[in-house]
């Protein structure tokens, strides 16, 4: 690799043949008032902290694409004995979403990183919406399986774009916080999903259920096409925003540098450890989500009411534990904590409670259970607040969506093997105690791979890559 001089005459001879400049030609700060009045042209409004409400925009997608998600598994029991499903049939119908979950998961981040933000999340909430609402067209479990399969295509597109969008529009010291923040979208709409699905299931029955609930992205697709552009080119922006946004950034962060190929993202040990973080500790979140209900049922004896009244609560939960998990990092790190130290010790706190789980299938009293599922839940999406963000703390902002998709696609495979494990566990043994067990081990020993093959989270050294293109 070149030395740091060498590195820095690439970065501006390829400025030169881009731009057409002069190499030695000093390029204009990105704090300076000429970039914030090309951020506004022609424009007198502004709105002061408008990265808030990207964010808050990402918020309801993943809010929406968990209820989504998560009404097949809140009508299960009604649907396994209507439509004569078996645990396994149910466990396969759960496969074919994380099946197509993680077949697509990389192609939608290299789609996002190609397309744009803007373009790519479109996409996304289009196919997943329309997919929501063709499992009312369905008739059995292979049906539904093909449903499942279809949503998990169009889903797969949303946290790749979340993520990508995070890292365009906050700054490295406040994207654990946002990604906290858009995070616990999913923990809202697996505590929105339960009554409301249950509600228009009993009012109009189960196939309104679904059309209702999947009609939901369109609402969303208007306000994100009319709102969403690159700081930049936001109308909207004012310059005091767009500097902060653009602080800290460094030359391997800017527009100057191109792609990683995905294929070399491979090469690098960062990416295994966030592959690998992602595989070991995806499939627990999908694990409530998709069978808590069932176990609620089962092992705790609650009606179909009783799970539309109470099963939203460890989700709840979760969503304080999202928002929790990210402002920790950001805490640390305001207090002068090296970025790796912050990051990983929110990482291990949050791991280190997830045995919670454990204890519930061993409480007598189901409220307790709820309450230490509760736990479990939160302390997942505290810890997932911050592996989201190892992607952007690690590899430039033009590469965040195909490392998002990889590891996505990480963990769909993790999915993929427990919903088969969880699927003929109950169908064999009837018990979900293994399964339990299992969610309670995997966050701590994913803390030790992570620290094993990264145990310094910094910026890959990415200068290379346009001598080897």
């Amino acid at each position: 690799m070149a030395n740091g001089k060498g590195q820095m005459a690439n970065v501006k001879e390829w400025r030169s043949a881009v731009t057409g400049a002069p190499a030695d030609t000093p390029t204009m700060p990105k704090s300076s008032s000429a970039p914030a009045q090309l951020a506004r042209p022609g424009s007198g409004f502004t709105l002061p902290n408008l990265r808030w409400v990207i964010c808050a925009l990402l918020f309801v997608a993943s809010t929406i694409n968990y209820i989504d998600r998560q009404a097949v598994s809140v009508l299960k029991p009604l649907l396994q004995s209507a439509l004569h499903w078996s645990e396994s049939d149910y466990g396969w119908i759960v496969f074919a979403f994380v099946f197509a979950y993680a077949l697509m998961f990389t192609v939608a981040g290299v789609v996002v990183d190609w397309l744009g933000t803007r373009l790519g999340y479109a996409l996304s909430i289009t196919w997943w919406s329309i997919a929501a609402m063709a499992h009312a067209l369905a008739r059995g479990a292979l049906s539904f399986g093909a449903a499942r399969f279809l949503l998990g295509a169009g889903e797969s597109g949303n946290f790749p774009a979340a993520i990508k969008a995070v890292a365009e529009w906050f700054p490295r010291k406040e994207r654990a916080l946002a990604t906290g923040v858009f995070n616990a979208g999913p923990t809202v709409g697996a505590v929105i999903a339960p009554p409301l699905v249950v509600w228009l299931t009993l009012r109009w029955g189960w196939r309104a259920a679904f059309i209702f609930t999947g009609a939901l992205g369109f609402i969303w697709l208007f306000f994100w096409v009319a709102l969403y552009r690159l700081p930049r080119e936001h109308p909207w922006i004012t310059p005091g925003e767009l500097e902060f946004i653009e602080s800290g950034e460094t030359e391997e962060e800017t527009e100057t540098v191109p792609r990683i190929p995905w294929q070399k993202i491979l090469g690098y040990r960062q990416a295994w450890g966030y592959i690998l973080a992602k595989f070991m500790t995806d499939p627990i979140w999908w694990f409530y989500v998709f069978w808590l209900p069932s176990y609620l049922k089962q092992a705790r004896g609650f009606t179909l009411e009783q799970i539309g009244l109470f099963s939203w609560i460890p989700f709840l939960v979760s969503g304080v534990g999202s928002v929790a998990g990210g402002w920790l990092s950001g805490f640390f790190l305001k207090r002068g904590w090296p970025l790796s130290r912050a990051r990983k010790t929110a990482m291990a706190i949050c791991a280190f409670c997830m045995p919670s789980g454990i204890a519930a299938v061993f409480v007598p009293s189901p409220w307790w259970a709820l309450a230490l599922i509760g736990v479990s839940a939160a302390a997942h999406q505290g810890w997932m607040a911050n592996v989201y963000t190892l992607a952007s703390d690690m590899f430039p902002k033009r590469d965040v969506g195909s490392v998002t998709g990889l590891g996505g696609t990480g963990g769909a495979v993790g999915g993929m093997i427990l919903s088969l494990v969880a699927g003929y566990t109950l169908q064999w043994f009837h018990t979900y105690v293994p399964l339990f067990i299992i969610a309670g081990i995997m966050h701590p020993l994913a803390i030790g791979v992570v620290h094993w093959l990264v145990p310094r989270i910094e910026p890959v050294p990415t200068s290379g890559i346009m001598n080897s293109e």
